[in-house]
Formats: C-alpha cells, sequence, structure tokens
C-alpha cells in the first residue's frame, strides 16, 4: 500500500465519511474551499489509480467510493510510524503517550482489560 501525502489523506477521509461521493461533493468537505475543481478531480483519479478508490461512472461524471478501508490504512500508517520511531515496539509507543500525557492511567487500565480479555 502506497503512502499517501496529507491532501490525498484528506481526500480520503471525506471519502471514507461518505462512503462514495462526487468530486464536487470531496470539494465541499475540504478545509481549504478554495481548491479549484480540477486539482481535486486530479488527486481523485491518483487516488484510483493507487487502489485506494474506485468509481462508479453516470454518463461523464462519476461517483467515487473506497476500495481500502480506513481501518486497513491506519493499522498500516500505525505499523509503519511505530517501526520508525518506536523501534518497532508498541510499548515504547504507549510509553511515550503516558510520558506526553496524551493517555491517562484510566485507559490505560481499559487497554489493560481488552487485552486480558482476548486470552
Amino acid at each position: 500500500m502506497e503512502k499517501l501525502t496529507n491532501k490525498e489523506e484528506e481526500i480520503m477521509h471525506i471519502i471514507w465519511k461518505l462512503e462514495k461521493a462526487f468530486v464536487k461533493e470531496v470539494q465541499a468537505g475540504l478545509e481549504d474551499e478554495n481548491l479549484h475543481y480540477n486539482t481535486v478531480s486530479t488527486i481523485v483519479r491518483n487516488l484510483e489509480e493507487k487502489g485506494f478508490v474506485g468509481h462508479k461512472a453516470f454518463g461523464k461524471t462519476h461517483q467515487y467510493y473506497p476500495v481500502i478501508s480506513r481501518e486497513a490504512y491506519g493499522k498500516r500508517f500505525w505499523n509503519e510510524a511505530t517501526r520508525r520511531f518506536f523501534d518497532s515496539s508498541y510499548k515504547n509507543m504507549v510509553s511515550f503517550f503516558a510520558k506526553e500525557e496524551k493517555i491517562t492511567a484510566d485507559e490505560l487500565r481499559e487497554i489493560l482489560e481488552i487485552i486480558e480479555n482476548k486470552k
């Protein structure tokens, strides 16, 4: 799975949220309201070439839908980030977030409960 640019990720989040969308609908969901229709269309077509979206044709226009789920992309992203920044250690990753006060002790207990209940 190819890494997406920030703008491609933003557009994918819109398509994941809408589940199917025309370029105009994607454009309306962007933070940068001034991004030209043709630019958005090009990015969506690039996402299709990369295998992230498919389309259904309605005459000359296309309605796009996600081919890769948000969860599958997220899993790949977190695996890569964990490898690159935390030496492939989820313990190091969780420790980092605990030290940065991004996760509470209660949240850690909930995670432990999830882990223990999977066994």
